[in-house]
């Protein structure tokens, strides 16, 4: 039996009980029963190699696309993107870029490397692992388009190099080798491409003039259905503006939820499904949800 989380010897910081809801950008969730920060990449092998099969693991990037219940979440959460910022220029129009990086760092570095498409990234509020999780987009570009490789880790700590074939990419879905976790990726761009950081700050201007930036939310909750927008559905349903104890249906883009200061996570999982009933009975559409939700029900 290998050793519990508490009797594991790390160099990062291994708190007990933290609350996530100082870690998802909707600012709500209840506590990790564990919550590690590894030191490097050595560290984050070392515990692994040492957790017990048994326990739960959680990856966590910076909570940006994450709705966590009160009741919190079991075992182990990871939070390694400290360590995971790696940003490096390969052959001729490669890229390598750390799990942990920001999005819209990858797009400015790009843009003055003259390597595109990539002002795209810009419009991804989070990081790349995030982004290859879910092959996020923005502004008519995917994530991965662009994947040439990635690394991975497994719960063995053993570091995987993985082509595009093995996973299954899909509008905002990826499936691939299970218990993995994105390390870092290098990204083909175009040679025939040409990168614009006016073209970049006229998406970021757009994104700031469009939604709500100034108030804890996740970005767009719902994935857009096959030739229709989700925010055009909802807004058409009259649910701009709705609320839920503190969770509201934002007035400026009907696809963000926002927490008005004192939303449970409770409060917004209700406010998703109700807009979800309303669509489905004002459009004949079910909207499904691009925002994760995980954890526990609070006791």
């Amino acid at each position: 039996m290998m050793a519990a989380p508490e009797l594991i010897e790390v160099q990062g910081d291994l708190r007990r009980g933290e609350p996530m809801s100082r870690h998802t950008s909707w600012r709500v969730g209840g506590p990790a029963d564990n919550y590690f920060i590894p030191a490097g990449l050595e560290d984050l092998q070392a515990f692994l190699e040492q957790l017990d099969d048994e326990v739960p693991v959680f990856w966590f990037g910076i909570g940006s696309n994450l709705l966590v219940r009160e009741g919190g979440l079991r075992g182990v959460v990871i939070a390694a993107t400290k360590i995971l910022r790696k940003l490096e220029q390969g052959d001729g129009f490669t890229v390598c870029a750390g799990a942990g990086l920001p999005c819209t760092q990858l797009a400015k570095q790009c843009i003055r490397w003259g390597l595109g498409p990539s002002e795209f990234f810009a419009g991804i509020p989070g990081t790349v692992g995030g982004a290859l999780a879910m092959n996020a987009g923005a502004h008519g570009g995917e994530t991965w388009d662009r994947v040439e490789s990635v690394r991975t880790i497994d719960r063995s700590g053993e570091i995987h190099v993985r082509a595009p074939g093995e996973y299954n990419v899909g509008y905002r879905s990826v499936t691939g080798p299970g218990n993995e976790w994105f390390l870092e990726a290098t990204f083909q761009f175009d040679p025939q491409a040409t990168a614009s950081m006016e073209t970049m700050n006229r998406m970021l201007e757009r994104r700031k003039a469009t939604q709500p930036l100034g108030l804890p939310s996740c970005g767009s909750v719902f994935r857009n259905p096959d030739g229709d927008y989700a925010a055009r559905l909802i807004e058409s349903a009259g649910l701009n503006g709705f609320s839920l104890g503190g969770a509201e249906v934002s007035d400026k883009h009907a696809n963000v939820i926002i927490n008005r200061g004192d939303a449970t996570a409770g409060d917004i999982e209700r406010l998703i499904e109700h807009v979800q009933k309303t669509v489905r009975e004002a459009h004949g559409v079910q909207l499904k949800h691009e925002v994760r939700i995980v954890g526990e029900d609070a006791k």
